[in-house]
């Protein structure tokens, strides 16, 4: 058997990573149908917090994923891969959990957005070390 390597880590949370992004997306076509709005949101909230929750998504996940492909290439070690993936997928799920139950600040949409941060912090500091030694 194999070993796992951080090129297998990284690849695992960008397929998780890519399942979120079409959930939220498949999420905001489901009300847009439910609602027969083809464009923008005209005014509904659902439909405006669908719109959001994929937005904001697609907005933190796409750079996030170069950092994990980056600390591939430099073959950070998998459970650096693994604690970055996994602080941003949980960080974005709870913030798309939070932010489809209301439009106002939730405790899910706050603590989703602190472990993103986290996880962009981890693989920002990770990235820095394997840059400099």
């Amino acid at each position: 058997m194999n070993a796992v390597t951080s090129g297998h880590a990284a690849a695992l949370w960008t397929g998780l990573h890519l399942i979120l992004l079409l959930t939220l997306s498949l999420l905001v076509v489901r009300q847009r149908r439910r609602h027969k709005v083809a464009l923008g949101d005209e005014g509904i909230p659902e439909l405006a917090q669908a719109i959001r929750a994929f937005g904001n998504a697609t907005e933190y996940v796409p750079a996030a994923l170069i950092g994990l492909a980056v600390l591939a290439v430099v073959e950070a070690s998998p459970i650096v891969i693994h604690i970055a993936g996994l602080l941003l997928f949980a960080g974005r799920v709870l913030h798309a959990v939070g932010l489809s139950r209301s439009g106002g600040a939730t405790i899910p949409r706050a603590l989703g957005i602190v472990l993103t941060w986290i996880a962009y912090v981890f693989a920002s500091a990770t990235l820095l070390f394997y840059a400099i030694v």
